[in-house]
Parts: structure tokens; sequence; C-alpha cells
């Protein structure tokens, strides 16, 4: 399309954040489902909130968009409290899990149901340009007269996603837009939802508990939990440097090994485990002698050899379960003292050694740099 066929909203001064939480808190009786939330939205970021069911990332959506009011704190949108601002008033649009289209008029009515409820109403001719390019972004034309009934899943979810961006919002929220979508239709939508994002412009925000998602599609993301954000990053920076055991868990898959600090300085901690063995890793965060933490290591940081790997500490396991998943290998395997523990081998490393067998005895092995020395109290902190 044109460029002239759809005008993203207007650039703003990078320090000029879309949306904030000011020490937001909600309440519902006696359940606190946010719990004195602080976050700055940036403008044109994709932004999503990560956690389980009940962390609270919902509530903070939702709040965005106006369908409920904090307890306490402040909401603020372009600049503004928005507290008590009907959603309708909001530069905000939503698209919501189950789509909520109407079957009983087309995908063009569908489309522009929004931009008729307006007052004043838009011409007739204006409203069928816009309907034309949101349907354009989504590579839907051709289907203005299709019934929403005769569409598949992904097709409805474009629909949806065509009527949210037709009122041209500066912020679109997205409520696990794809948790109905089988696999494969998932990552193509997780493509195109950030091709449509950085072509438009608008502040995207995304709630999910599917951390492939959020990993894939996010320029930042919000790790919460019983309602209180935990830590807020890069994907990477929360892959490579979380905060506590409870952000290595959730993002990613990791073996954590649990301890005693023995000794530490600014940059490594040898700990010292319950069965005995020590072992060694960086630290993010200063622990002290006698602290109950956690080894956090990777399974894609794992060895696996026939043979000694000479320069490293060497354990010997055996291979309870293995799972050819493609372009890699999932091996679960066991030692005496560290117990049961995960590693991934990838495709071309199995090249020379052939892959390893269920039952046979290898050795395990992985850098002391790449094991890291969490907290293991997996209390949310604040951000």
């Amino acid at each position: 399309m044109s460029e002239a066929a759809y005008a993203p909203p207007s650039a703003e001064p990078a320090a000029h954040p879309i949306a904030e939480f000011r020490g937001v808190s909600k309440r519902f009786g006696e359940v606190l489902a946010a719990d004195d939330l602080n976050l700055s939205i940036r403008t044109g970021e994709f932004l999503s909130f990560l956690g389980p069911s009940g962390c609270g990332k919902t509530t903070a959506l939702r709040m965005l968009a106006g369908f409920e009011s904090p307890t306490s704190g402040e909401v603020f949108l372009d600049g503004e409290v928005v507290n008590d601002l009907a959603p309708y008033r909001r530069p905000v649009n939503m698209v919501f899990q189950h789509y909520a289209l109407f079957p009983h008029l087309t995908v063009a009515q569908n489309i522009g149901y929004g931009l008729r409820q307006r007052r004043p109403k838009p011409p007739r001719d204006e409203i069928a340009r816009k309907v034309r390019a949101a349907l354009e972004i989504v590579r839907l034309e051709g289907f203005e007269n299709r019934r929403i009934w005769e569409m598949s899943g992904g097709q409805q979810q474009r629909v949806a996603l065509a009527r949210a961006i037709v009122n041209e919002p500066k912020l679109l929220l997205l409520d696990e837009p794809m948790a109905a979508l089988d696999r494969k239709l998932r990552k193509e939508m997780q493509i195109e939802l950030q091709n449509i994002q950085r072509r438009l412009g608008i502040t995207f925000i995304l709630v999910t508990h599917d951390q492939e998602e959020a990993l894939s599609m996010s320029d930042r993301i919000c790790i919460m939990r019983d309602g209180r954000i935990v830590q807020t990053g890069t994907p990477r920076e929360l892959y490579d440097q979380p905060r506590n055991r409870y952000v290595a868990g959730f993002v990613g898959t990791s073996n954590f090994f649990d301890g005693v600090v023995e000794r530490a300085d600014a940059y490594r901690a040898r700990v010292t485990l319950g069965c005995g063995i020590a072992l060694e890793g960086r630290v993010l965060a200063p622990v002290a002698a006698g602290q109950a933490v956690s080894v956090s290591v990777r399974p894609e940081q794992i060895r696996l050899a026939r043979t000694a790997t000479g320069g490293e500490t060497g354990w010997e396991v055996t291979i309870l379960n293995r799972i050819f998943l493609g372009e890699h290998t999932e091996y679960l395997v066991k030692h005496d003292g560290l117990g049961e523990f995960m590693v991934l081998t990838p495709r071309q490393a199995e090249l020379s050694d052939g892959p390893f067998n269920a039952g046979e005895r290898l050795t395990a092995s992985w850098e002391a740099t790449s094991a890291l020395v969490l907290d293991n109290d997996q209390a949310p902190q604040a951000n």
C-alpha cells in the first residue's frame, strides 16, 4: 500500500513514554492483583508482559485499556493521567484472545465497526478507504465480503488485528491473541505481527504466558509474578542476566543445583551443594558466604562426550532419555550427586560421535563461566 493510505501516529521524542505505571496497585476485594507497578513503556516499542496465570499481566493490560481502574497509583497515557478516562476516549485499541468478531457481519463491516461508531461519523468513502488500507496491511485484500464463519483461525485473527489498527491507535493491546492457533500458524503470525508493528510504528503491548512467543517478538519483556514486576529487559538480557532463579526458570530452560555459598568475590562464587559437590559460577549480583543460592546452567551450555574434555571439570552421567527434535537432541541425564539434568546437543555436534543412547555412560562438562550463581529466593523484587 502507499504511504498515504495509512498514516501511523506521529513520531514522539524517545524520552517521552507513551504509557506509564506509577505506583499502581489494583485490588479485587482481598485479592491484590497488581502490586506497586512502576513501568515506562516507550513509544514505538513491542513490549510483552510475561508470566504464569494469575500473575497480574492481564490486569495491567486492562488498566491501560480502561476496563479496570487502579486502586492506587496513576496510569499515564501520552503524558496524561487516565485513571478515570473511559476506554473509548483513550488512544488505545485491544485485540482479545477470542477476537470478539461479529459473525453476522462481513469482514469489511467488522473492520469498519469502530469507525462507524465515531461521532461525527466519517464519510462512507473514507471508512471504505481505511478498511481497504487495513486489509492490505494484514494481507486480506479481496476478503471484504466474506463472513467470519467462512474464515480460518489465522484469518480471523488478521481481521481482529485490522479492526484494531484501522482506528490508528497510539497503543495496541494484545491479550494472548494467538492462544487458539496451532504451532505452525502461531509462528507465522508472530512474524506477521512484528512486521506490522515495525511498519506502522504503533506501540504494541502483548500479554502472554508463552515464553517462546515473548522472546521471539519483543523489544522488551516485563516478567511478572504475584502481581509484581520481577524484572524488565530485552530478551537477551533476561536470558543471559536473570535477576534470580525465578526469572532464569521462566525465560528459557535451565538446570538448577541448589547449595550454599562457600566463598565469593565480585565476579565468581564457589557453591557447596547438599551432596558435598562444589560448583563454581559467575555472579550477577553480590552474594555472601553462607547464603542459599542456585547454580544455573543452561542445557545448551553442557557438552556430552564419550571421553573427558580437557580443561573442564567432567561429571560421569548416565543417559536416561533421548528425544530427537530435528535441529537438536534433548537428553535427560543423571549424576549420582548432581541428580537429573537436561542437555541440548546440536545436530552438528553429533555428526562426529554419532547420537548417544539411553543407558550409555558419558562425560558431561561445562565451563565455569557458563554457570550463574543466583539468589534462589524466588520472591518478587521491585523493578
